[in-house]
């Protein structure tokens, strides 16, 4: 696997990919990598001829109370979980190379940045579209890779992908969970073990929502009861929101008959973490 730091060796090393081994797949990552991530890797392994990963923690899309500072940084680790699922190509820069000292330009979606994470985190997505726009203008990619726990961000890229006509494929993929249902996130690794049981409220709230619709549940006020009900359950965990919403829009929706995406976020102790599940049209 090559490590990059410059956009110069970058760019040299995806054109070579791409005359090397034709189509070139994209998984941009913060680091502190989990079977989620590697899950990513896999999946464009399986699609595209060359794998490039990212790792970049990158600080605007985190509040000034939020935890830039202290989020997990394991690049050697990291590393090696990539060059295991033989990645080929590592993008590894600078805050300096990715946002020089003038930098003046953000990217914002406009509607979709309000909502869900946008609404409780002003200015996030604002800092992922900004991040992410730049990814793909460097690393020029043929598909990108995103996992479904992260439904929300997807939609505001596929946004920004269609919007600024960029010619990368966004491609979600499944939310991978621990054995008791926790959706992986780097973010886990903060809770203690007390509230590492805690958190299973989310996973548990989606699923008493989802057997719901499945006897034929349609009413999404109806839902967030459900959900609202499991969260009572286990008072120390904070909602920050639920929500069941169009999955492309994310505006609320009435019933679940079209589809829908079923997504909670809470704070477990001092970490807010994030699941959702995807409702199919019953139409």
């Amino acid at each position: 696997m090559q490590i990059v730091s410059t956009i110069a060796e970058v760019r040299t090393a995806v054109r070579a990919l791409h005359t090397e081994k034709g189509s070139v797949g994209f998984v941009p990552t913060m680091g502190a990598l989990h079977a989620g991530h590697r899950s990513l890797v896999q999946i464009a392994r399986a699609r595209c001829g060359a794998v490039v990963a990212s790792i970049f923690v990158n600080p605007t899309q985190f509040g000034p109370k939020e935890d830039f500072s202290r989020y997990p940084r394991t690049f050697a680790e990291d590393c090696a979980a990539l060059q295991a699922e033989q990645v080929d190509l590592l993008f590894a820069p600078e805050v300096a190379t990715m946002y020089p000292a003038d930098a003046s330009t953000v990217v914002r979606v406009e509607g979709l940045r309000d909502r869900l994470d946008g609404a409780s985190r002003p200015g996030h997505f604002d800092g992922v579209a900004t991040v992410v726009a730049k990814l793909f203008h460097i690393v020029q990619p043929d598909a990108a890779f995103f996992g479904q726990k992260d439904a929300a961000q997807v939609a505001v890229l596929r946004r920004m992908v269609r919007d600024l006509n960029l010619p990368v494929e966004m491609i979600l993929c499944p939310t991978v969970r621990e054995a008791d249902g926790l959706a992986m996130s780097s973010r886990n690794r903060y809770l203690s073990p007390e509230e590492r049981r805690q958190a299973l409220v989310l996973w548990r709230a989606l699923q008493v929502a989802e057997a719901l619709v499945k006897n034929g549940e349609q009413q999404s006020a109806r839902l967030l009861d459900a959900l609202r009900s499991v969260f009572a359950s286990e008072p120390t965990a904070r909602i920050d929101y639920l929500a069941v919403v169009d999955a492309d829009t994310l505006l609320p929706v009435e019933d679940v008959r079209a589809g829908a995406l079923l997504a909670v976020a809470a704070y477990v102790g001092s970490t807010r973490l994030i699941d959702n599940l995807i409702l199919p049209s019953s139409a």
